[in-house]
């Protein structure tokens, strides 16, 4: 469950008229920080990421479904339908099996090295014209300092 400071912060972004993918920034930075203080590990960057995009989708930030395998597809789905209908308890044998593996996992993989590892990677598979537009929409929505 995200912290309602963060589902706040998310919820602000989208009154702004930010990008889904800025919402769910505010999940993922969550997830790090977790990670950071030891409450579980990832096994890698891109774990974390995932969790973080997961709870993001279930807190009802409208992101679609990634390109990629079937199986992530469909679990994208399951959590936009999570985020829309009503909650129900969730299994605690199930949540008590998965913290348990998560704490046994690495706190390195959300260290400053591996994430930048990781948004170097991401960043090179995109091409220099995608991120240059990136660029210049950053420079255009910022807010004035």
């Amino acid at each position: 469950m995200p912290e309602q400071e963060t589902v706040e912060r998310a919820q602000e972004d989208a009154r702004e008229g930010k990008s889904a993918a800025t919402q769910a920034g505010e999940f993922v930075r969550e997830e790090m920080h977790h990670v950071r203080e030891g409450k579980h590990g990832a096994r890698s960057p891109q774990q974390a990421i995932a969790i973080g995009l997961s709870k993001a989708r279930r807190s009802g930030v409208k992101l679609r479904a990634p390109k990629g395998p079937a199986s992530l597809r469909k679990k994208a789905e399951q959590d936009t339908k999570a985020g829309k209908t009503r909650r129900h308890k969730p299994s605690a044998q199930r949540s008590r099996t998965i913290s348990g593996v998560l704490k046994r996992e690495s706190k390195a993989s959300a260290s400053r090295q591996a994430i930048f590892r990781q948004t170097k990677r991401s960043a090179a598979k995109r091409g220099k014209h995608a991120r240059s537009a990136a660029a210049i929409k950053a420079v255009r929505t910022r807010k004035a300092a």
